[in-house]
């Protein structure tokens, strides 16, 4: 997806499958990987989760229940503040419990992907949240839940905070007005940075 270090070589050393995904959107990139996976349930983990020793044994728990068409394994940030605290809760109350909709290690069928039509890559942002929607409405009509949070929650790396701050998410909807750029510059400097 457009990486300029080691990521794909140190993967093939491991003996990974790797896919080169043009389209620089982090919608691409999943399906990408979807599109070269083997397996019947799919994971799909950002590049800056550091995953619980038990991430693979909650899945396979969680999709083999007969109760769940997928979910995610919840998350937490790698360090604490006042500024993350906030962050988290107010995540947590908007994003969880109002929209129903959990981060981290997302999982499903392979199935559901397909019958949702994957991540939509014409979303710069925020495809998770549309792909979640989608699968939790899919798994509703066959009488299937979404599985929210898990024991092996993700750890998420804090660098974008501690490159911008701790209240910086709160700031960002001025970021085009005091920053002078326009949203898609904001999108591309902060989530496709030249660097990468």
């Amino acid at each position: 997806n457009g990486s300029t270090d080691a990521t794909a070589a140190i993967a093939r050393a491991a003996g990974c499958r790797v896919t080169r995904v043009e389209k620089r959107r982090i919608a691409a990139a999943r399906n990408g990987g979807a599109a070269i996976a083997r397996g019947r349930v799919l994971a799909f983990v950002d590049a800056d989760l550091i995953l619980h020793p038990d991430t693979f044994d909650v899945i396979d728990e969680s999709m083999h229940s007969g109760v769940y068409v997928g979910g995610a394994t919840g998350w937490r940030f790698e360090r604490s503040s006042p500024g993350l605290a906030v962050t988290r809760f107010v995540v947590r109350c908007l994003v969880t419990r109002l929209l129903r909709i959990e981060a981290g290690v997302v999982f499903c069928s392979r199935e559901a992907f397909d019958e949702v039509g994957g991540y939509n890559e014409d979303r710069e942002v925020a495809e998770d949240v549309e792909f979640f929607r989608a699968l939790r409405e899919y798994g509703k009509r066959r009488g299937l839940r979404t599985r929210h949070g898990t024991p092996a929650t993700a750890i998420v790396s804090t660098r974008k905070w501690d490159e911008h701050g701790d209240w910086h998410v709160f700031w960002m909807p001025l970021w085009p007005l005091l920053q002078r750029r326009s949203l898609r510059q904001i999108v591309d400097a902060y989530w496709y940075p030249a660097q990468r």
